[in-house]
């Protein structure tokens, strides 16, 4: 692909107009979740074909952290950007 440089991610990423959409409106919703937003623009940078390089200098992250949620998008759609249950802290009963 032209205006990309090194290596090739096998992580293709192509949005359906109303993905992008919807995804545009993650970031613009002022009441959503910083990590949230952060994981839209990760997505709708690898979608405008930049490399995971480019997206993680852009947004501020490493390639690897890159690649995990792309990935994540690519097998869960919008349900992978979400935190899973059972990360943190778990809640304790107050008596």
């Amino acid at each position: 692909m032209k205006g990309r440089r090194g290596r090739e991610t096998p992580l293709q990423l192509t949005l359906t107009e109303e993905q992008e959409q919807e995804l545009v409106r993650y970031i613009r919703n002022r009441s959503m979740k910083a990590g949230l937003v952060r994981r839209a623009k990760i997505i709708l940078s690898m979608a405008q074909t930049r490399s995971i390089t480019e997206t993680a200098r852009i947004i501020g992250l490493n390639r690897r952290i890159v690649r995990y949620w792309v990935a994540r998008f690519i097998a869960d759609g919008f349900q992978g950007l979400e935190d899973r249950a059972g990360r943190g802290r778990k809640r304790t009963e107050k008596k």
